[in-house]
């Protein structure tokens, strides 16, 4: 099972909170607490968030605000990063080398997460598991 899979969302939010002051700090830090404060450090819009982190463990970010749930957003890098470095789906590794050619790492991921997010969200439609074959067809027609 998941770490993340026991966590509550305001658990993860501490976790998110806790990489980045050791990060900013020099403290020590797991491997885990490392990429996210990685993360973290690569947005830097979310640093002034960071800097009140009383006030975001119970903040909602919903569409109708027009916000960008930041937690979302840097859990779907850490994802991207995990499928790439375990290459699963088999072919996302190869798929992201051909993108990294034409962009930068953040744009690319960026570009990644946008398909994986349509695919988690057909996925919750349907009420079934991704479909990794359509999404690495969509990750290949970027």
């Amino acid at each position: 099972m998941p770490f993340f899979a026991n966590q509550s969302r305001n658990q993860l939010r501490q976790l998110y909170i806790d990489a980045w002051n050791k990060q900013q700090n020099s403290l020590p830090q797991s491997p885990l607490e490392t990429q996210i404060a990685d993360v973290v450090g690569i947005h830097p819009e979310y640093h002034s968030l960071f800097a009140n982190a009383d006030k975001i463990l119970d903040r909602d970010w919903t569409p109708e605000q027009g916000a960008t749930n930041p937690f979302l957003h840097m859990g779907l890098h850490l994802a991207i990063r995990e499928q790439i470095a375990t290459d699963r789906p088999a072919g996302i590794r190869a798929v992201y080398q051909q993108l990294l050619t034409k962009d930068n790492a953040h744009n690319t991921e960026h570009r990644m997460i946008e398909c994986l997010a349509e695919a988690m969200w057909n996925a919750q439609r349907s009420d079934t598991p991704p479909d990794e074959q359509a999404y690495l067809a969509t990750l290949r027609s970027l």
